[in-house]
């Protein structure tokens, strides 16, 4: 029997967690699920404040209609109607008191500060900076691993271009289209961190929608026509663009004619242009940053566009289903449906290994103990961003059920699963975008710091998906040239070393396709080490 056990966890869940940690909210779709509840607080907070405005607001129109018919009818023969006392001292009442009060009302003060103070309350439960740029990234992410349009995802369609070709690759079924002010925040953050590559598409549809609506403004939005003209034209520049860079600042100039800055920036760029017209210009092509240096980044991307060779079954016998027990009594009357889908390296599927009520059970446990997920950086551990999730570690201690998955996988393995022969389960959930970039579940260096455990190298990973997604999530495998698609309650098993122990370095490379749609859990019960 191969030896395998780690476990991965997908799921749609609804659970109590901790409040995430600074900037980590995006990393955990869980978190991001949680803030529907906080807005909902600050919804009806609003609501209260809108209907005390309204109410403030009919009073002020009550008091401008009634002075307004006194001036219409009564005050058209002043010296008549003042010779009444009764509107000789109603006037000088308004003037002296009435008007007083309306121009200088606390009750306007009163309703934005209760606003305020209900925001407050919430406030430490609210994304930070981080967690917008984060999000951000994520569907940046997207985008370059699956080839989306820019302008398809503006309206809420996944669309992905392939040189002429563009076609819909997924159909959410709810959908939701991207304001100018949206577009605008996720173009100035790839310009603050130099990438040119993205925020010139994202900067190019905010001014597109913002001069759809020139001459009107909405509270909640930070951006504007001129900030993104002025973004965008500066972006153009960067990529030597600066023919386009110059029409884009003198619509700016017009919108904002003072702006010394636009100005100087104009004739930057026409002196550059002057100094370059005995040169054959070039065509302007964005260069698409690659941020992580992966080598295998083609290869990656490619598996998760097209899935690469899906392995054949009745192309090979040596890829087969059958009913596993591995002699054990404990599996004689149930046995697990196996399916093997590779040989080298070694990966099979086990159909509905876990059932619902234990998948729901384990969710519940790892919710409140997620943390952002880490890599090893030398002797230490590390948050990067080719690993977008959060995790938590569950003793078998915490619950009967991980006491009986752990048997349950014992004895279909013949493994022992308890330390420090295994590891404890991990569960994974991941964020926008969520994703583990190509990398290898056992260590690739004699000086890796698991060593120093004294318990052997991982041998194999055994996972669980414990819900389906709507689009993306499957596990890559980038040289053997497959991906392990996400199916409900699907558990897959895969040898990270041979028999010998020495690590399939040439094909064992895996990676965490990032989620296009859908909510995604991991547990790594890290694998069998060598010395189990």
């Amino acid at each position: 029997m191969l030896p395998w056990l780690s476990s991965l966890l997908l799921c749609l869940v609804n659970c109590p967690s901790l409040s995430p940690t600074r900037g980590d909210l995006y990393t955990s779709l869980l978190n991001i699920q949680e803030e529907i509840a906080v807005e909902k607080v600050l919804l009806q907070h609003l609501q209260t404040y809108i209907e005390n405005e309204i109410y403030r607001m009919d009073d002020l129109k009550r008091f401008y209609e009634k002075v307004k018919a006194l001036h219409s009818n009564v005050y058209q023969e002043p010296g008549k109607a003042i010779s009444n006392p009764l509107f000789a001292y109603t006037l000088i009442k308004r003037l002296q008191s009435d008007w007083q009060n309306i121009v200088y009302s606390n009750e306007a003060i009163e309703n934005i500060q209760a606003l305020k103070d209900g925001y407050e309350k919430v406030e430490a439960k609210l994304p930070k900076a981080e967690d917008l740029e984060g999000a951000a990234k994520g569907l940046m992410r997207l985008q370059d691993v699956y080839g989306l349009s820019t302008k398809g995802l503006v309206k809420g369609e996944f669309l992905q271009v392939a040189g002429d070709e563009i076609s819909i690759i997924y159909r959410p079924t709810l959908s939701s289209n991207l304001s100018a002010d949206d577009c605008f925040q996720i173009g100035k953050i790839a310009y603050d961190i130099g990438d040119y590559y993205h925020s010139v598409p994202w900067l190019e549809e905010a001014v597109t929608l913002f001069r759809q609506s020139i001459g009107t403004w909405n509270t909640e939005d930070q951006g504007s026509l001129e900030e993104a003209l002025d973004h965008l034209a500066f972006s153009h520049y960067m990529t030597g663009n600066v023919n386009y860079a110059v029409t884009l600042s003198k619509e700016l100039l017009q919108l904002d004619s003072g702006n010394r800055r636009i100005a100087k920036n104009i004739q930057k760029y026409e002196k550059i242009l002057r100094k370059s017209l005995d040169t054959e210009r070039k065509e302007i092509v964005l260069q698409r940053p690659n941020v992580t240096h992966l080598l295998t980044r083609d290869t990656y991307e490619s598996l998760c566009q097209r899935l690469g060779s899906q392995p054949k079954h009745y192309q090979d016998s040596q890829l087969y289903c059958s009913y596993e027990t591995n002699l054990s009594p404990h599996l004689i009357l149930q046995p697990v449906k196996r399916e093997i889908i590779s040989q080298k390296p070694y990966v099979a599927l086990y159909h509905k290994f876990v059932s619902d009520s234990e998948a729901q059970r384990i969710k519940e446990i790892a919710a409140p103990s997620l943390q952002r997920s880490v890599v090893a950086s030398g002797e230490n551990q590390a948050a990067v961003e080719y690993r977008i999730s959060k995790s938590a570690w569950l003793k078998d201690t915490v619950d009967p059920v991980i006491r009986k998955l752990d048997q349950r996988i014992s004895h279909l393995t013949g493994l022992n699963v308890q330390p420090p022969y295994a590891e404890y389960l991990q569960v994974v959930n991941y964020g926008i975008g969520g994703h583990y970039e190509p990398h290898f579940d056992h260590a690739t260096s004699p000086n890796s710091p698991l060593y120093k455990l004294k318990s052997g190298n991982r041998v194999a990973t055994f996972m669980i998906y414990l819900s389906a997604v709507e689009a993306g999530g499957s596990t890559a495998f980038i040289y053997a040239n497959f991906s392990v698609p996400v199916v409900k309650w699907l558990t897959s098993g895969s040898e990270n070393m041979g028999r010998s122990f020495k690590g399939n370095v040439e094909r064992t490379q895996m990676s965490k396709r990032p989620l296009r749609h859908g909510t995604s859990w991991s547990t790594r019960n890290c694998a069998v080490h060598g010395d189990g």
